[in-house]
């Protein structure tokens, strides 16, 4: 490691993203800043421009960014056209199996297309700036970008495996595992998911868990008195499954459990839940507050005693990977209740570290609450070993030091060295 830190003082590495920083993408942003605390020259590029609400002090004050955004139309299409001219039949290739592969849904459609056009420019623009290798933080746009970039000019490159970015995938993860040097993801249920797409490409694969963003000194009181202070954190999206949540609090109210519940986010649903609040009289003991920046995210962890995290299949596909709120609140000691999506049970393991319950049944995640509640002892001792679990397993400087390792590899040689496929590439020491 040693020799690689040396090293890499002479290379320059791009990280591909959508935005940088933002602000639900915490996990992300530390892992930039740790990775360059290691010594990586690490400079972000952005799809689209920058994003301006709910930063954080220290993202707010983030810079250095190079961004795209509509503003660079024109020189987008100028330098399709200098690729065109340049490498007519390596852009002709790339067109026609762009325009070729099925698509995943009108969104991650556009995403996708607005990549592949920035890709061209990020070429150019990694071969003046001498990028030695190409990090892409999501599947979708940002590996799209990136591979487009590294056809254009041999520069090697890797991306992140996460969530959205793969369920459903785009149609082109299947060239994007093959060319590319190493796939990182931050979860082992991800990994299976995408072997369905590496055939022959599985030892590109690598399991590299994200690190913990919050500080893990000191333990919230879990007082678990009545009324019970419940806790739900996320975007208002459909995967996170806050209208099965409601259901719960509703069967939880009508069986006598005094409780209240903070709902912390916002998103396209809000006037979902809010109006599910008002049909079903949940309005006295629900709150919804908005967004909470990642700085209050420990004090509203401390005035908790259960989080609860009720994930669900989307019916387009999507769900969550690992929610780093998780590990965030079990760094805290606040006992946490979830539904086994994907890879959560690599975090939860039921009776063990938290209470797991089937996704898509209220009735099973209202039970796993009231049990909760009921056994204060109990509850912390599960809180406990799941501190031990993700103190271990999401320890942001072994995490982030074995990324470094793969991007600092690949920036010399162009390959990844082959690693044991027990996907435990995080928990090295």
């Amino acid at each position: 490691m040693n020799n690689l830190h040396q090293h890499c003082s002479s290379l320059k590495i791009a990280y591909v993203l959508l935005w940088f920083p933002k602000p639900t993408e915490t996990f992300i942003f530390h892992e930039i800043v740790r990775l360059r605390r290691m010594g990586l020259p690490l400079k972000v590029f952005t799809l689209y421009g920058a994003w301006k609400r709910d930063l954080s002090p220290e993202m707010a004050s983030t810079n250095g960014t190079t961004r795209m955004g509509v503003s660079s139309l024109i020189r987008i299409l100028f330098d399709i056209g200098y690729w065109l001219k340049r490498s007519p039949l390596t852009a002709k290739t790339l067109f026609f199996a762009t325009a070729s592969r099925p698509r995943a849904g009108l969104e991650k459609a556009g995403e996708n297309l607005w990549a592949f056009l920035c890709g061209f420019s990020l070429a150019r623009i990694f071969m003046k700036e001498e990028i030695r290798h190409i990090h892409a933080g999501w599947a979708a746009g940002p590996a799209t970008a990136a591979w487009v970039a590294s056809r254009l000019t041999a520069i090697p490159f890797s991306f992140s495996a996460r969530a959205w970015d793969i369920y459903p995938p785009d149609g082109l993860l299947r060239e994007k595992i093959r060319e590319c040097a190493f796939v990182r993801s931050d979860s082992r249920a991800a990994i299976v998911h995408l072997e369905r797409f590496a055939h022959g490409h599985e030892e590109k694969l690598r399991v590299i868990y994200n690190g913990l963003t919050l500080p893990s000194d000191s333990k919230a009181p879990v007082l678990m008195k009545a009324p019970f202070r419940l806790l739900a954190i996320g975007r208002f999206v459909g995967k996170k499954g806050f209208p099965l949540l409601l259901h719960s609090c509703r069967i939880l109210r009508d069986q006598g459990l005094d409780f209240r519940l903070i709902i912390a986010g916002s998103g396209p649903l809000k006037r979902t839940l809010q109006s599910l609040c008002r049909d079903w009289d949940l309005e006295s003991i629900v709150s919804l507050p908005g967004f909470v920046s990642h700085n209050r995210m420990r004090e509203l962890l401390n005035r908790s005693d259960i989080l609860i995290v009720p994930s669900v299949v989307h019916r387009s596909g999507d769900r969550d990977g690992i929610p780093t709120v998780i590990m965030e609140a079990l760094s805290a000691r606040v006992p946490v209740v979830a539904t086994n999506v994907a890879g959560v049970s690599e975090v939860i393991q039921d009776g063990l570290t938290g209470k797991l319950v089937l996704p898509d049944n209220p009735s099973s995640l209202a039970r796993a609450i009231r049990e909760m509640t009921t056994d204060r002892s109990r509850a912390i001792e599960m809180a406990e070993e799941g501190r031990k679990l993700v103190l271990r397993q999401f320890d942001p400087e072994r995490n982030c030091r074995a990324l470094f390792h793969l991007m600092v590899q690949t920036s010399s040689s162009g390959s990844a060295e082959p690693f044991p496929r027990d996907g435990e590439e995080g928990n090295k020491g």
